[in-house]
């Protein structure tokens, strides 16, 4: 984005039942965040694509440095590190970040690690007393979601989900002329994202890479041997470890759909879809449509359409969220909206002089920017968050469910005041995972 775009966003905005720690009297650890001049010492942890962009702006906000680098492969740590080079002082590095949440020195940490881990690291540093900014999804499933919604009623501390486009000046300048009913009654919302992936091949069992240490990077999933498609990224495509495109990409656009219909919880869930493009060990659907319905009779509807595999944009746009209302639809995403009539006329737009690269897997996008420097104020001033984790996780909720309605192959009938899957064992049993002995996240 050019300098005058970045300038006009700017002016818009205004466990120790896991073994690893010791104990700690929380209500004793005051962190540093009374004056607005303190410095916030973040350790960022994961690397190797999306941490890379975390480090970038850790280390370059005000009020804020990078204490520390964190991954399990040695080989990726330079990355961080020279995404954090424009800082005064070195970060440290440390593979094992239980060694960072012994430091207090440490404000907080920034989680891009593969989705596993997201609820139980995040929950392990609010037991240590440290801010979370944490990537999407908020959780490995539906019960992980719930944990982290508890325990953000729990803890003193602020938990960022990375959900940027809740930052976003023209998602939010879009959202108040849908409140004000310039389209009238929302309705519907139709959300997409639309990439040609390859295929990921079939894994062979193959030596743990000496830089690796694979023991931790499973945590607290259960133990399998090292196969060679799996890290990096390879690993998003598998249920032991990733979430599919769904909770991957479909986290972001489903949220905004949500937040625009000012919904929760749905009372239906169907889904369809299929592995259409590869013979190969990926093991959710590449192409995928869901289906979310709240309320009876008149109630509002979520679509999300997944093109894992073929790239045909939709309203000539790679990702994005339309929504439709009985005067006139608006269609958002990274770059801008779009206000039309019921005929499809422009009566409004607001979008960026250059456009971003939607489905480029860091998602280094001017928003992250703005999201991150929130997370920074909330932490150092109280400031307001744009996208607490007591709100995010219902979406990752949603997420899941749509995954479970694959899984199952039909529809499923949700409770809208919980979220729960009601009359379907079957399906219900899909609600949480199995871990490795010791790694249970708890609150």
């Amino acid at each position: 984005m050019s300098d005058i775009d970045r300038r006009d966003f700017v002016k818009q905005t205004a466990v120790t039942g896991l073994g690893v720690l010791t104990s700690r009297n929380l209500a004793g650890l005051a962190r540093r965040t009374n004056s607005p001049n303190e410095t916030v010492r973040i350790a960022v942890i994961g690397v190797n694509g999306r941490g890379v962009v975390h480090a970038r702006n850790f280390s370059t906000l005000p009020n804020s440095e990078v204490a520390y680098i964190c991954d399990v492969d040695a080989n990726v740590v330079a990355k961080g590190l020279n995404a954090a080079k424009g800082q005064t002082r070195a970060p440290k590095t440390e593979r094992d970040f239980r060694r960072i949440l012994d430091d207090k020195s440490v404000d907080a940490i920034s989680i891009a690690t593969p989705d596993h881990w997201h609820a139980p690291m995040t929950l392990l540093a609010l037991h240590a007393g440290k801010h979370v900014y944490v990537e999407k999804p908020s959780g490995h499933d539906p019960r992980e979601d719930e944990l982290m919604m508890e325990a953000a009623r729990k803890y003193d501390r602020r938990v960022q989900l990375g959900t940027q486009a809740r930052s976003g000046p023209r998602f939010i300048e879009a959202l108040d002329r849908i409140k004000a009913g310039e389209i009238g009654t929302p309705y519907l919302a139709r959300a997409w994202y639309a990439n040609t992936r390859g295929s990921i091949g079939r894994g062979k069992l193959a030596p743990v890479p000496s830089n690796l240490d694979y023991e931790l990077w499973q945590g607290p999933a259960p133990r399998t041997p090292y196969r060679d498609n799996v890290i990096h990224y390879n690993w998003h495509w598998f249920t032991r470890w990733g979430t599919g495109e769904i909770c991957n990409n479909g986290t972001h656009e489903i949220d905004v759909a949500r937040w625009f219909l000012g919904v929760d919880y749905p009372t239906s869930v169907s889904s369809v879809g299929h592995r259409f493009h590869a013979q190969d060990d990926w093991e959710f659907p590449d192409t995928q449509d869901a289906t979310y319905e709240f309320g009876a009779d008149g109630g509002k509807i979520i679509v999300w359409q997944g093109q894992s595999c073929n790239g045909l944009r939709v309203y000539d746009r790679d990702r994005g969220t339309m929504i439709l209302g009985t005067s006139g639809s608006v269609i958002v995403d990274r770059d801008g909206f779009v206000q039309l009539d019921l005929k499809g006329k422009v009566v409004r737009q607001s979008m960026a002089s250059q456009a971003t690269d939607g489905v480029n897997t860091l998602s280094d996008d001017p928003l992250t920017e703005i999201h991150t420097r929130n997370f920074l104020d909330a932490v150092r001033t109280g400031a307001k968050l744009t996208a607490p984790i007591a709100d995010g996780a219902k979406t990752g909720l949603l997420c899941h469910l749509g995954t479970i309605a694959h899984q199952t192959g039909r529809r499923l009938t949700i409770d809208p005041k919980s979220g729960h899957i009601v009359g379907d064992r079957e399906a219900a049993a899909k609600w949480s995972r199995s871990y490795e002995p010791g790694w249970a996240p708890v609150v």
